[in-house]
């Protein structure tokens, strides 16, 4: 293994090192994007075997329109039956592998079921906990749905609007014995469960956990209405969205309904409705830009987050306090806002300020504490950490006796928590020979997934120097391929304009 890590030099995308050592373009004129942005938006009404509602259709045809004029490509479905759903949720997963943000919005009514939340179909017949648990996707379901999205995932729950089999069943007395069997027990007042998303998920419920939302005495309910209103809001960053949604549906129903949203979304800003008249666009900007970039107004809201305990406010602060071109360059500040956030658990803050530790920007030079805090954020599965330890490990950085055997336990984990460049540098790794337990499947497999993922560098590389793996490597490419429907030719690892073609479909670009 002595040369492994002079190969990689010359064919991985290094980002510790910086050493993503091409920039090779692929054409952008003849080429069409997949739509960054898509959204399936549900709405239950006529149920067959439940109480009807009334609001729900009218609340998902206008968030469906809200959410295309905003330029989100959107599939409607109304009263749905369950094998509809699951078949729309399955679709929907695969076209959010190459989306920059997946949406899933349901209205209609949800129950939850031993600690779990259940979406009920409209010709759901549910006269037990195992007919709930059968006949109906669960949040974990939905979540799923979202979950490969590359920069944002969001699920929104207009779904507690009342218990619709009151006490005709115990949904607290288990029926169904599985590994995925919850403990909790539901409350009797109706509503959801608290929600547990990954981080890079924002779940929003109409109305807090345990709580019954209202459907309202117009045509919409109050919760879509201030959801309508503030998401076609331009320049408004989507964490301060839901906030004014909250306060908004609180305004609306005097009190009685608090909307609340679970989960936390990447430390990087975001304009569901685009950036505001004369407001720079976020796309290309690195994090501490791009929170400068908020106006003073948001900084504000910001700092009240903050100060109620957001860590993403308190992360978004840091950022626009790293940004050396603005007069708010403060390191000093950037460090308590991180620190902050870092004793809160975030693991992106605990990453942050462990760079800084380790650059002693801010903040005195500390190697060791440097190094705790990146296993800190390792063990909340923060890839960027874990594939930052992998590099340590091998070069025996920040004190560490060099260890390529642990490093490449670290590079695996981080391809598995979907790291594009830990994905590819494992596939590497893999082509090499350097992996016993795995072969070119394997590579293919992190090559796929990487594409998937969004990465351009390995889009470019596989697309202008796939000769740098394996022909059995790239015949098992051309297979993963051919079982995605991208690619219908010959498995010869010969990658000439057909297989170019389908590995940049695989990443989402269609020849126009």
């Amino acid at each position: 293994m002595s040369n492994l890590f002079e190969r990689l030099g010359a064919r991985a995308l290094m980002i510790r090192l910086l050493a993503c050592i091409v920039a090779l373009s692929v054409p952008a004129s003849p080429l069409l994007a997949a739509s960054d942005r898509i959204a399936l938006v549900f709405g239950m009404a006529d149920y067959r075997h439940l109480p009807p509602l009334t609001n729900t259709k009218n609340d998902a045809v206008a968030i469906s329109e809200t959410l295309e004029g905003i330029g989100f490509d959107v599939t409607l479905s109304v009263d749905a039956s369950g094998a509809e759903m699951e078949r729309l949720l399955d679709d929907f997963a695969f076209r959010s592998e190459v989306a920059d943000l997946a949406l899933i919005y349901f209205a209609g009514h949800g129950i939850e079921v031993q600690g779990e939340n259940f979406m009920i179909p409209v010709d759901a017949n549910v006269a037990s906990n195992r007919d709930v648990q059968s006949q109906s996707p669960s949040l974990k379901n939905l979540l799923s749905a979202v979950d490969r999205a590359r920069k944002m995932r969001i699920v929104i729950l207009d779904s507690c609007r009342d218990n619709p089999l009151g006490d005709s069943i115990n949904l607290a007395a288990a029926e169904i014995s599985d590994a995925d069997s919850a403990t909790e027990t539901t409350r009797g007042g109706g509503g959801l469960a608290a929600a547990k998303p990954d981080r890079g998920t924002l779940v929003a419920f109409a109305a807090k956990d345990g709580q019954v939302a209202l459907d309202g005495t117009g045509t919409n309910s109050p919760f879509a209405l201030s959801l309508m209103d503030k998401m076609t809001q331009p320049g408004l960053e989507i964490s301060l969205m839901f906030r004014q949604i909250r306060d908004s549906v609180l305004d609306r129903t005097g009190n009685l309904q608090e909307p609340h949203t679970y989960g936390s979304l990447t430390g990087v800003p975001f304009y569901l409705a685009g950036p505001g008249t004369g407001d720079p666009s976020l796309d290309g900007q690195d994090a501490a830009q791009a929170w400068a970039s908020l106006r003073p107004d948001q900084e504000e809201q910001l700092l009240a987050l903050a100060d109620l305990g957001d860590t993403r406010s308190m992360l978004g602060l840091a950022y626009m306090r790293l940004n050396p071109n603005e007069g708010r360059f403060d390191p000093k500040a950037a460090v308590d806002f991180l620190t902050r956030a870092a004793d809160a658990g975030s693991p992106e803050a605990q990453f942050e300020l462990a760079k800084l530790y380790e650059r002693g920007t801010g903040v005195e030079q500390d190697e060791a504490r440097a190094l705790e805090l990146y296993r800190a954020a390792a063990d909340l599965n923060f890839a960027d950490a874990i594939n930052d330890l992998g590099f340590m490990h091998y070069q025996g950085g920040l004190g560490l006796p060099a260890d390529p055997g642990k490093a490449l336990q670290y590079f695996e984990r981080a391809a598995d928590l979907r790291h594009p460049q830990a994905q590819f540098n494992f596939a590497a790794l893999i082509d090499d020979g350097h992996i016993a337990s795995k072969g070119p499947e394997d590579a293919a497999k992190y090559l796929y997934e990487a594409l998937r993922s969004g990465s351009q560098d390995v889009l470019n590389l596989l697309s202008d120097r796939p000769t740098m793996f394996t022909q059995e490597t790239r015949r098992a490419l051309q297979v993963r391929l051919k079982d995605n429907k991208f690619y219908s030719g010959a498995i010869d690892g010969d990658f000439g304009p057909g297989t170019k073609r389908s590995i940049r479909r695989a990443y989402g670009i269609e020849d126009s």
